[in-house]
């Protein structure tokens, strides 16, 4: 549905570490990079769009922003490895049948505090 979204970091190390460690079950990676200001690019192998951080000071609303992961066992890694990232629970891995029947769902809060999901619309396999 979008190209790249790009917000605003308060620590750009600490939400670097956190987005790279928490969506590589997901197969995202780091793309291009640049000093903090300029920012950092992630996307999937191959992907169309991506995710874009950048040290600022500017203090912006909060976010929440969703991923799709391809089965519900990607979105019981993303979470896990989200937590260890050092994200917040914000939702366990499970379904979400008031979305949708298949709606298979994880929430974390990233370190600015932002909403991050990943979500899973495919019948268990």
């Amino acid at each position: 549905m979008f190209d790249h979204v790009k917000f605003g970091v308060s620590n750009f190390a600490a939400s670097k570490a956190f987005y790279l460690q928490a969506l590589e079950p997901l197969g995202v990676s780091v793309v291009s990079e640049g000093a903090p200001a300029y920012g950092v690019e992630f996307s999937q192998p191959q992907g169309t769009v991506s995710l874009c951080l950048f040290q600022t000071e500017e203090k912006p609303a909060h976010l929440h922003l969703a991923f799709v992961a391809e089965s519900r066992q990607q979105v019981d890694a993303f979470h896990r490895a989200a937590l260890a990232a050092g994200g917040k629970d914000h939702g366990a891995p499970g379904l979400r049948p008031h979305y949708h029947a298949n709606y298979y769902a994880a929430f974390v809060i990233d370190p600015d505090g932002h909403n991050i999901e990943a979500v899973c619309h495919k019948p268990e396999a």
